[in-house]
């Protein structure tokens, strides 16, 4: 075996057991499995086509995320996002979101302002048909470009982690009009602080979008 092949195994086995943790921690965020449910190898391995072994080295990494539970003889368990857990996410998030947009007033591009345009454009327009799965996904762009504009890959990675530990949550809250369309006027106002550079703006007006996503998950009882 040459060089050219032993990179491609190492490759594909990290490949695999990346595709094994991205799928179960996903159905774990999801909501497919319940808190204290079992996660048991054989089944899922089975499930995804895979044997034992990525299965397990996927669970003991999901531990260290926190989001499952190994008990010694016992087995796998879902431990999931708890709501004292989805509380400390979001005013972590409103900071380094805050610090984000203030980053993307240095680096952003003309195009990467064009494609936060038309994300707000599409925005408006699925709001008012009231087109849910469409609203969280153009969310999830609005801030994914603002992450990249940001220049900063630290920073991207924990944001973006933020976003899946959340996704049903955030689900949830744009799927009620009013708060999908106040959400479109505060990504348009954090969108104009950037453009005309204002660092100390759009860091203030990125910090509350996400206080006010808090407040309106308190106001639905999440």
């Amino acid at each position: 075996m040459d060089g050219n092949e032993v990179q491609k195994e190492v490759t594909d086995k990290y490949s695999l057991r990346g595709r094994v943790f991205n799928r179960i921690r996903e159905d774990i965020l999801s909501g497919k499995y319940n808190e204290n449910e079992e996660l048991k190898e054989n089944t899922i391995g089975m499930e995804l086509g895979v044997s034992r072994t990525p299965v397990r080295e996927a669970l003991r990494q999901l531990e260290l995320e926190g989001l499952v539970k190994i008990i010694p003889n016992k087995g796998a368990y879902v431990t999931g996002i708890s709501e004292k857990d989805i509380h400390d996410i979001y005013v972590i998030r409103s900071y380094l979101e805050g610090l984000c947009a203030r980053w993307a007033c240095e680096k952003i591009t003309k195009d990467q302002i064009e494609a936060l345009e038309e994300v707000i454009y599409l925005s408006e327009f699925h709001t008012k048909k009231e087109h849910h799965e469409q609203i969280v996904e153009l969310d999830n762009k609005f801030h994914e470009l603002i992450y990249q504009a940001s220049d900063s890959k630290i920073l991207r990675h924990v944001l973006t982690d933020f976003h899946h530990y959340v996704q049903r949550v955030r689900k949830i809250t744009l799927s009620k009009t009013e708060r999908a369309t106040d959400s479109n006027a505060e990504h348009t106002a954090i969108l104009e602080a950037i453009r005309s550079r204002d660092g100390e703006l759009a860091e203030r007006l990125a910090h509350e979008h996400i206080i006010k996503t808090i407040q309106n998950l308190s106001k639905q009882g999440l």
